[in-house]
């Protein structure tokens, strides 16, 4: 059975994706390119040649995911709305940029200083340190430290700040260790990720495996938090509820990624996080029963149906992916798109008309250049 059997519900997010959409292009989506923008020319800046490489293609493979976060800002108040978005954009760009760096370091140490900087962002006052001080490669031209001062600035202007920040550094604090284990797992092995799992997961609803996959991506917690934190009327037992649903949207996020990526992370041999799953009958049945325990999560926060909604949105984004209709793909997310019905219909029917619109702004750009190219040649 559909995990959207209330029709009233079912309605209510309906309308709740249109307003969205209509918030979204005309008071958040300006905002967004402009700061892609800007991190872009800060990322040309950056004197190290290494960092400002892993910078740009990050800016330019994972820009989408930028976009797709900010989608969160829309539930703020108007005035509030554009501070909301640059706060989730420099989050982003920090996530995608450390994740990167993380990458190309493979440092085996599951204690280094890279990811300190993302919970730094929401830790007020917090001193500055030396991100890089375990690598070579360190002159990123204040990069890095500018993005955190983005985010702190717009947590203390937010009226709700005193109630969401605590809590934003514990979601911040999870998706920092989970990150670093992880990348320290690639090279030592998965035993002491699992075991790290198991010990954190038991304060929370979800079992280890989907824990695990929530906690990399907390990332969405913040965000969710950062928009909450714009309205005044936010205590911090709904911060705490909010975080804990938007844990399970991440798991539903890491756990679809890993099923698209998968002929990707085989080849490049990435497949970290599907090898904790011992046969594809268990993800899919753990599929669908991640997108029940959000759901049921959502319908207990204040605006249920956006919050419904921006869930729908999550699975959509990654069931529209051309990888989603793979040999591999299809059987592990039938039954997900079953429970996600009929909600999912119109959302992937936005999300890939927003990927189309993607390709051709991209295609025509590409053109531009090269005529720009030749003109001047």
């Amino acid at each position: 059975m559909s995990v959207f059997g209330d029709g009233s519900l079912t309605a209510r997010a309906s309308f709740a994706l249109l307003l969205a959409n209509l918030r979204y292009w005309s008071s958040v989506a300006p905002t967004v390119r402009e700061q892609l923008r800007h991190w872009e020319r800060r990322a040309r800046a950056i004197p190290d040649p290494e960092l400002r490489r892993v910078a740009l293609e990050n800016l330019r493979s994972e820009g989408f995911n930028a976009e797709g976060t900010t989608t969160l800002a829309t539930l703020a108040k108007r005035s509030k709305r554009g501070r909301a978005a640059e706060a989730i954009v420099a989050m982003q760009v920090m996530y995608d940029y450390l994740d990167g760096l993380a990458e190309q370091f493979n440092d085996p140490s599951p204690d280094h200083h890279l990811f300190q900087a993302f919970l730094d962002a929401v830790t007020p006052f917090a001193a500055p340190r030396d991100y890089y001080r375990e690598h070579a490669h360190s002159d990123d031209g204040h990069y890095l430290s500018e993005l955190i001062a983005t985010v702190r600035d717009t947590l203390a202007a937010l009226p709700a700040s005193h109630a969401i920040t605590p809590v934003a550094r514990s979601a911040a604090r999870r998706c920092a260790e989970a990150q670093a284990r992880v990348h320290a797992s690639i090279g030592a092995g998965a035993s002491e990720l699992q075991a790290w799992a198991e010990r954190e997961a038991a304060s929370t609803p979800l079992r280890w495996r989907e824990f695990l996959a929530g906690a990399v991506t907390s990332a969405l917690s913040v965000y969710a938090l950062i928009a909450a934190g714009a309205d005044r009327q936010t205590t911090r037992e709904q911060a705490v509820a909010i975080d804990a649903a938007y844990l399970s949207f991440g798991a539903l996020a890491t756990m679809l990624d890993s099923v698209i990526d998968y002929e990707h992370d085989l080849k490049m041999d990435t497949q970290w996080y599907l090898r904790s799953y011992e046969d594809q009958t268990l993800l899919a049945e753990r599929l669908a029963e991640t997108a029940g325990q959000a759901a049921a999560q959502a319908r207990a926060l204040p605006h249920d149906a956006y919050h419904v909604m921006t869930l729908v949105g999550i699975a959509a984004y990654y069931l529209s992916a051309p990888e989603a209709s793979s040999e591999h793909a299809r059987p592990l997310t039938a039954r997900l798109r079953r429970e996600l019905q009929p909600l999912i219909t119109p959302t992937l029917a936005v999300m890939r008309t927003w990927r189309a619109a993607k390709r051709t702004y991209a295609t025509c750009r590409s053109l531009r250049t090269r005529r720009r190219s030749s003109e001047r040649g």
